[in-house]
């Protein structure tokens, strides 16, 4: 039994020349082309022989068995199909006459195909044009293109893109090098048959191997976000999560946990934390807690003091992205605010402290190596307690 051998197909479909050439190399190697696949050529291992291959265009579906007769009486037999091409073989020996003899004739078999590969790329290219359009929303519009990354939820879209800008350039590519061809065959330039390929083939197939491994490695990052996302209700006690905790804050023995305003799921969700991961921050927390002073009222007479804090956490992959980062974080909690009310304070303890301070509404930003904190708290407690809350935390 013939033994099959899969070679991994040019990619570059409409070169002609390049392809009847190296069918033929593959031929001297005892390898003969038996079918074309979607990623592999198939072959015969066999003797070797040197043969000559030639491609004829064609956008019938089908290959007429009339077609097939009269050209195997010319010397050629039909030997697969892929794409709109349609490949023949004959052993040298035979010295079978060309297919086409006349190369502006053979630029006539090329019309409808230039034709549809214009109109595929067309499409393509307008498509391509609109996810750039969205990825940029996504990356740019409230500019916070490092905070996007590090969240990690447009990553695999960008690398989807990234794919698509590749397939919109290979439509083009293919339209241009059809169009091409076409002018040359009508100015009576042949095609050559003995194209070199190795080069180009080398360079492609690394490639698309190494496109197809990052498309298929970021597949596994929305699997992994939602296998690592998890949120569980915040135990009233100390516990090992890397956030700061109301009673850090505060540090009030008559502190309690105030009433849930939302459970759902067996989650007190005033009172939650949530773990995450992305590639660029493995460790996210970020936790919200309430609690209320018994006995104690706010100053403008609104009810019980009921203290509150947010609590982000990001131990980040790359530690030289955290001052940008915590940038970024700033321009996505803001809000309304102006940036002249963020103050940047030099502490012996962070590479960065930024702070921000309304009455009894407090905000702080910090680094320290590849670890990076945002704590947003309500109440009376001072800053300097906030501060110092996250120094014992970050270290």
């Amino acid at each position: 039994m013939n033994r099959i051998v899969r070679k991994i197909r040019p990619s570059d479909y409409w070169r002609i020349g390049e392809h009847e050439s190296w069918f033929q190399d593959m031929a001297a190697q005892g390898l003969h082309l038996k079918k074309m696949g979607k990623f592999f050529a198939h072959f015969v291992k066999g003797e070797p022989k040197k043969m000559r291959y030639r491609i004829d265009v064609s956008m019938k579906k089908k290959i007429s068995s009339e077609q097939i007769e009269m050209y195997a009486e010319s010397g050629w037999d039909y030997v697969t199909s892929y794409q709109y091409f349609q490949v023949y073989s004959s052993p040298e020996e035979l010295d079978a006459p060309e297919i086409h003899t006349d190369p502006a004739e053979q630029s006539y078999t090329l019309t409808e195909l230039d034709k549809k590969l214009a109109l595929n790329a067309g499409f393509v290219v307008v498509a391509f044009l609109l996810i750039v359009g969205m990825m940029s929303s996504v990356w740019f519009l409230d500019g916070t293109p490092i905070y996007v990354m590090i969240d990690g939820g447009a990553i695999q879209q960008t690398i989807l893109s990234i794919f698509i800008a590749y397939l919109a350039y290979t439509s083009l590519q293919a339209t241009l090098s059809i169009r091409t061809l076409k002018k040359d065959l009508i100015a009576g330039k042949a095609i050559n048959h003995h194209a070199p390929w190795k080069k180009r083939h080398r360079l492609n197939s690394t490639l698309a191997f190494l496109l197809t491994i990052v498309v298929g490695l970021s597949a596994i990052i929305p699997f992994m976000q939602l296998y690592k996302h998890e949120t569980k209700t915040l135990p009233e006690g100390n516990s090992d999560l890397p956030i700061i905790r109301l009673a850090d804050v505060e540090q009030n023995p008559a502190l309690v946990r105030g009433e849930s305003e939302y459970m759902s799921d067996n989650v007190d969700w005033s009172n939650r934390y949530t773990s995450s991961w992305s590639p660029f921050a493995p460790v996210q927390y970020e936790a919200d807690e309430n609690g209320v002073v018994p006995g104690k009222r706010w100053a403008d007479g609104s009810g019980e003091y009921s203290p509150s804090i947010t609590s982000i956490f990001y131990q980040l992959s790359i530690p030289s992205m955290a001052d940008h980062f915590v940038a970024d974080l700033i321009e996505w909690y803001r809000y309304n605010d102006s940036l002249d009310n963020y103050v940047k304070t030099k502490h012996p303890s962070f590479d960065q402290l930024i702070i921000h301070e309304d009455k009894e509404y407090k905000e702080v930003f910090a680094s320290k190596g590849k670890n990076v904190i945002f704590v947003r708290y309500n109440g009376y407690a001072g800053m300097d307690s906030v501060v110092k809350a996250i120094e014992e935390k970050i270290n």
